[in-house]
């Protein structure tokens, strides 16, 4: 079997990834039409989309560290479906207030709490869920084909969704059946889920009862340099630079003055340079440190970069490098915390972690969307790029202090580190024989 699909040859693993399309794709398809449902038929602006964002996000920043918990405490099969059932029953309330014509902003508002709620357990469940599938070997391989059917699914989700709302007319209706679509989706995942094989699960001892297993988890994240690098770095990317629901739709809508279609298809584009990236993380056996930090400055560049591009073709050939830099930093991120971490440790380990990419969310996507409604979209670009340089920086200068002022991040400064070290060696040994 070709390296890029190594992790395909477990069962369990094939049927979860099966399931995982289709629901993936759904995902797409809501995200595309509850951005299109707040900015159109209910007249919403900038500043409601970041709220919306927000609010869906924000139970992950206050519950994803006790569902990481959890998660080390419950069979992470059963809990799955339990948080898909969840996400499922959202969806399907929204579509059918879309459908009715009875949908507020503040109802939009109301659920997008309510599915980050089953968002925030379902998260490091299936981070850590990954690993027991298809053990150590193949961990690399599967974090980054998990991402390619996420990216493939963002390719085509989007811009289906966008197909979908223009042809049922635009409007509020268009978008309820796109929502339902979704809702249905996560059938495929509780389906194939049941079916697996619990004898082939890599499971660990689930862990008893007791006080103070949050802080365990805390506590044990802090004594691995490694881990604190990428929860910095990722802080900063997932704030501040990855708010593509909120950039791509106002640069669509009030830069480029562009409509549904259009606005479907900057996530594809998006999404194509992303599946490329999942492609490439698939192939690699081990992850340097110096991938993350190029990566984590790639994309802050590229967001940069875009912000400044004058017509939406620009944008939208531009928009696959922001997807390859985006996906390659939270690939390796991803599995460098999973490869890390103690297995007893793991749920809380991911549980960490996701708080930390999407908990942010809360804080960045508000700011995020004001300052597009009050300065212009090109502004959020243009600070979010410029934050994430900043997150790459302050990472990178943790991780040498932490290592006693070396770290072995960048080839040019290993490179040059060594040479420093062969001349300093060369003068210590000629002063000593003098």
């Amino acid at each position: 079997m070709s390296p890029t699909f190594r992790a395909l040859r477990n069962p369990n693993y094939r049927l979860y990834l099966a399931g995982s399309i289709v629901s993936n794709t759904g995902t797409w398809l809501q995200r595309t039409a509850q951005d299109w449902l707040v900015l159109k038929p209910l007249h919403g602006g900038g500043t409601d989309l970041g709220i919306v964002t927000a609010l869906q996000f924000l139970p992950v920043l206050l519950l994803t560290p006790y569902a990481g918990v959890v998660a080390d405490r419950f069979p992470k099969r059963r809990m799955l479906q339990c948080t898909q059932l969840g996400m499922a029953a959202a969806s399907f309330v929204l579509g059918v207030l879309a459908l009715s014509g009875a949908a507020q902003i503040w109802m939009v508002y109301v659920l997008s709490f309510l599915f980050g709620v089953a968002s925030s357990f379902d998260v490091p469940a299936r981070q850590s869920f990954v690993s027991e599938m298809v053990g150590p070997d193949d961990l690399t391989n599967a974090v980054g084909l998990n991402s390619a059917s996420f990216n493939t699914a963002r390719i085509v989700g989007p811009a289906l969704a966008g197909l979908l709302i223009a042809a049922f007319g635009g409007g509020a209706t268009a978008t309820g059946i796109v929502i339902l679509l979704n809702a249905v989706s996560y059938l495929a995942v509780i389906y194939q889920l049941e079916r697996m094989n619990a004898a082939l699960l890599f499971s660990p001892r689930v862990r008893a009862r007791g006080r103070g297993a949050l802080m365990d988890g805390v506590r044990y994240v802090r004594t691995q340099p490694k881990m604190l690098f990428v929860l910095v770095l990722v802080f900063f990317a997932g704030t501040f630079g990855m708010n593509f629901q909120i950039t791509s739709s106002m640069m669509a809508t009030q830069v480029f003055g562009k409509g549904a279609g259009e606005f479907g298809i900057l996530g594809s584009t998006l999404a194509v340079g992303s599946l490329c990236g999942s492609l490439m993380a698939a192939r690699r056996a081990t992850i340097p440190l110096r991938l993350l930090a190029f990566a984590g400055t790639g994309f802050g560049l590229a967001e940069i970069v875009a912000g400044s591009l004058p017509t939406y073709t620009a944008f939208a050939i531009f928009s696959p490098v922001i997807g390859f830099c985006t996906i390659t930093l939270l690939n390796s991120s991803n599995a460098t915390m999973q490869i890390e971490s103690d297995p007893a440790m793991r749920g809380r380990t991911m549980a960490l972690y996701m708080t930390v990419v999407q908990g942010g969310t809360p804080l960045g996507a508000p700011l995020i969307g004001w300052l597009g409604q009050t300065c212009g979209a090109r502004w959020m670009l243009w600070l979010g790029g410029l934050l994430v340089l900043l997150g790459v920086a302050l990472a990178v200068g943790l991780l040498v202090r932490l290592r006693g002022g070396r770290a072995s991040v960048l080839t040019p400064l290993n490179a040059a580190g060594s040479l420093v070290d062969r001349v300093w060696d060369n003068q210590a040994v000629a002063r000593a024989r003098k």
